[in-house]
């Protein structure tokens, strides 16, 4: 067969495509290894026939319906109006533990602090007014883990003594001044302070899986256009 199939080149991309769309779900249920999922996308991508594609992915078992892993994600932060959102809200954690998740609502400012005990709070379904909503956390000989959703704009800032920050910042949509932004200041004494990014329902396992493949994915992606 000739080296580049160009009489379906329409076809063959969107093979392309739902073959990477297959590998990624079987990689995120474990049914193959990185290293493997590695390989069959340098496949993938190299393969210039619509057989060379489907032999890719043919030893693979059926996808059951209704399990697919999606590529495009919704904004998953909820705004609400400014009239909806106090003035201030506050949680505190001594020798205990204090979550925020699920669908509550920060205020203007938050205040958590955790003496000996451990704060979380989870943003990726919070209900957030437009603008600024700033976070001020703080911990003595214990812990925070903040999560914030991909789709909105952090800013983080903080200072650690004896302790450790991990800090998180992202852009939010252009132009948008409805947007949500959230303005994270943690100070650590004796403790640390974690601020990761994932999507909603998404383990901290599932995020760095998830980064690593769109990391490979963008590589093999500009490896393709050169």
């Amino acid at each position: 067969m000739p080296e580049n199939d160009t009489s379906q080149p329409v076809p063959i991309e969107r093979l392309r495509e739902s073959a990477v769309d297959t590998l990624t779900q079987h990689f995120a249920r474990d049914n193959i290894a990185v290293n493997e999922l590695e390989a069959r996308l340098d496949a993938v991508y190299s393969a210039s026939t619509v057989e060379q594609i489907q032999s890719i992915t043919a030893d693979l078992p059926a996808l059951r319906s209704g399990t697919a892993v999606q590529q495009n994600h919704a904004p998953s932060a909820r705004i609400i109006s400014a009239a909806e959102v106090p003035a201030r809200t506050m949680q505190v954690a001594i020798m205990s533990g204090s979550d925020r998740k699920g669908a509550w609502v920060p205020g203007r400012r938050h205040y958590a602090y955790a003496l000996m005990g451990g704060a979380g709070l989870d943003f990726r379904e919070a209900r957030l007014g437009p603008g600024v909503t700033e976070v001020t956390v703080m911990v003595a000989m214990g812990g925070a883990e903040i999560i914030v959703p991909p789709d909105i704009a952090v800013h983080t800032s903080g200072f650690a003594f004896m302790g450790g920050i991990d800090t998180v910042d992202q852009a939010g949509p252009d132009n948008d001044p409805t947007a949500s932004v959230l303005k994270i200041n943690a100070y650590a004494l004796m403790g640390g302070v974690e601020i990761s990014v994932r999507l909603p329902g998404e383990t901290s396992r599932d995020a760095k899986r998830r980064r690593k493949l769109e990391r490979k994915q963008r590589k093999l992606e500009r490896a393709k256009r050169e």
